[in-house]
C-alpha cells in the first residue's frame, strides 16, 4: 500500500511535469534571468503544479477518509494558488503572506491541528501555551512554508532538501506507527522525485513558489501531526529535520541585521551562493546541502530516542557544529567569526 502511492504518485509526476511546463510558458509564468538568478535563459517555473496533482490523485487513490482530510487539503489548494499566482504576476509580499495564513488558519481552527504545550526538562515539566498555542501553530506553518521557499535558488535543491525531510518524518511515523504521516509523506515524495527528473541540474524547469510553498505547507504540517506534544522538548525534533532551510533562514535574519539591511531584503548570501562563491559546482553545492540535510535527518532520529543528557548533548554539538560551518563559510558575512576568533581558528587573508 505504501510503496504503491509512492510509485504511483511518482509516475504520475513524471507524466505531468512535461505538460505543466508548457503550461506555464501559456500563462506566462516564467523566469527571466537578472544578477540574482543562476540560470541565463527564460525558463518555465509553476512546476510545483505537477507535484501538487500527482499528490492530489494519488491521495484521491489510496486515502480512505477523504472529508476527514478536507481542511489538509483546502489549505494545501490555497498555498498552490497563491504560488500559481505569484508565478504568473509576482505578487507583493503582503498577499503572499496572507495567503500563507489563511491557509495555516484553515488546518488550525478547521483541521484542529494545535500544538498545546510543550515539555521542558530540567525547568517545569510542562509549558501550557493556552490562548497562544494557535499563533504559535501558524506561526510554525508559516515560517517553515518561508524556510523551504528560500532555499530555493538552485536547480533541485529545494525538492531534495524536502524530500530527504519528508523521508526523515516517513520514517519516524512508520517507527511510531503513525500510517496517516507516513502514507501522505510517501506520496509527497513519490510527487517530488517525478518532478526532480526535470528539475535537477541542469533544469528544463523550475517548481517555482507553487512547489515551495506547498512542499513547506506539507513539511511543516506532517512534522505537527508527527511530533506534537510528545516526551522531551517537542518541537527540537522537527528543528532537526529542517536544519538546513531553518539555519538559513536564521542566518539570512542574522545577515541582514547585521549589515542594516531591511529583513525582508533579497540578496546573494544564501547557503547556496557561498557555497559557490568557495569555488564549488552547482551540481557539487546541492549534492553537499542534500548530505547536510541527510546529517539533520539522521540526527532527528537519532535525539528521538536518546537519553534526556545524550539529546541535549547532540542539540549541542549541532548547534556548534552549526555555528562553525556559518562562519567559515561567511554565511553572515567575512567578518562574522566570533567562535573561530574565540578558538584562535580565524582564517588567514
Amino acid at each position: 500500500m505504501l510503496i504503491g502511492a509512492l510509485l504511483v504518485s511518482f509516475l504520475l509526476s513524471i507524466f505531468l511535469t512535461p505538460f505543466v511546463g508548457k503550461l506555464a510558458f501559456k500563462l506566462g509564468a516564467t523566469d527571466k534571468p537578472n544578477e540574482r538568478k543562476v540560470h541565463s535563459k527564460v525558463m518555465p517555473r509553476m512546476g510545483g503544479l505537477a507535484i501538487f496533482l500527482s499528490f492530489f490523485i494519488t491521495f484521491l487513490l489510496f486515502m480512505n477518509d477523504f472529508w476527514e482530510q478536507l481542511p489538509l487539503l483546502v489549505g494545501a489548494l490555497v498555498i498552490i494558488l497563491i504560488g500559481m499566482a505569484d508565478d504568473i504576476f509576482e505578487l507583493r509580499a503582503a498577499p503572499k503572506f496572507l495567503g500563507q495564513v489563511l491557509a495555516a488558519l484553515i488546518i488550525v481552527l478547521w483541521g484542529g491541528l494545535e500544538v498545546k504545550f510543550i515539555n521542558l526538562p530540567f525547568f517545569i515539566d510542562t509549558l501550557e501555551f493556552g490562548v497562544l498555542s494557535i499563533p504559535i501553530t501558524i506561526l510554525w506553518i508559516v515560517s517553515i512554508i518561508n524556510a523551504i521557499n528560500l532555499i530555493d535558488g538552485l536547480d533541485g535543491l529545494a525538492g531534495g532538501v524536502s524530500t530527504i525531510a519528508l523521508v526523515t518524518i516517513a520514517t519516524m511515523a512508520l517507527i511510531k506507527g503513525d500510517l496517516f504521516v507516513a502514507m501522505v509523506a510517501l506520496i509527497v515524495i513519490g510527487s517530488t522525485l517525478g518532478f526532480l527528473k526535470y528539475n535537477f541540474h541542469p533544469a528544463k524547469i523550475f517548481m517555482g513558489d507553487t512547489g515551495a510553498l506547498f512542499l513547506g505547507y506539507i513539511i511543516a504540517v506532517l512534522s505537527l501531526q508527527g511530533f506534537k506534544n510528545v516526551t522531551m522538548i517537542s518541537l527540537i525534533v522537527p528543528i532537526i529535520i529542517l536544519g538546513v532551510p531553518i539555519s538559513d533562514t536564521f542566518f539570512a535574519i542574522i545577515r541582514r541585521v547585521v549589515n542594516k539591511q531591511p529583513i525582508s531584503a533579497a540578496d546573494k548570501s544564501h547557503l547556496h551562493h557561498c557555497l559557490i562563491n568557495l569555488g564549488f559546482t552547482h551540481k557539487q553545492t546541492v549534492l553537499l546541502i542534500y548530505a547536510l540535510a541527510a546529517c539533520f535527518g539522521l540526527a532527528a532520529i537519532i535525539f528521538q530516542f536518546a537519553t534526556m543528557w545524550g539529546a541535549l548533548i547532540l542539540v549541542t554539538g549541532l548547534l556548534l557544529i552549526i555555528e562553525i560551518f556559518v562562519e567559515k563559510i561567511g554565511l553572515v558575512n567575512s567578518n562574522y567569526q566570533p567562535l573561530l576568533k574565540m578558538l584562535n581558528f580565524k582564517n588567514k587573508p
